[in-house]
């Protein structure tokens, strides 16, 4: 039997659940936004990602980018210079809150990370999360589940996330 994460568990059943904490908490100016990365539970052993996997991670990690940029008014930092560091001490959705030093050392408030575990060929799960930089404490984040394996839901779920999980109340100074 199939052992999933606790938040892919208690999503079981449910198209999607989440924490929506006061916009205050997002109200900062800067954000790192990590590549989300997949959580493949049948894979072998330092197995990659197949290439349309690859390519819909960097899909629904531009699709988040571009969401708190242009929605949320947030400057995204460049996380590439990390990069190493960030495969020294990744995976990010199981390392501790590594990401908000890492986010905290490139100048970020914020940190977003996120993961998309495979639970089949066709269901998955996409799992973001919002933390302050400088602490690590998670002021967003949600959870989606994906019932079919194209570019367009991988994405649709993305927005969906955002628009009703990550940033479903306003900022403060915006309508």
């Amino acid at each position: 039997m199939r052992h999933l994460p606790l938040q892919a568990a208690t999503a079981c059943g449910l198209l999607a659940v989440g924490t929506v904490l006061p916009a205050a908490a997002l109200a900062a100016g800067k954000a790192a936004v990590f590549p989300v990365e997949l959580f493949e539970p049948g894979a072998t052993y330092g197995a990659r990602a197949r290439p349309a996997d690859t390519r819909k991670l960097a899909l629904v990690t531009d699709e988040l980018r571009k969401a708190l940029h242009d929605q949320a008014g947030l400057e995204i930092v460049d996380t590439a210079p990390k990069a190493d560091t960030v495969a020294k001490e990744g995976p990010l959705y199981k390392c501790n809150g590594c990401a908000a030093d890492i986010g905290k050392s490139l100048g970020a408030d914020l940190v977003a990370t996120g993961y998309v575990e495979k639970g089949s060929g066709q269901i998955f799960n996409l799992n973001v999360t919002i933390a302050e930089a400088e602490t690590g404490k998670v002021v967003r984040g949600g959870l989606v589940t994906i019932r079919a394996d194209t570019d367009d839901t991988w994405a649709h779920a993305m927005r969906w996330l955002v628009k009703n999980r990550l940033l479903a109340e306003p900022l403060p100074g915006k309508s």
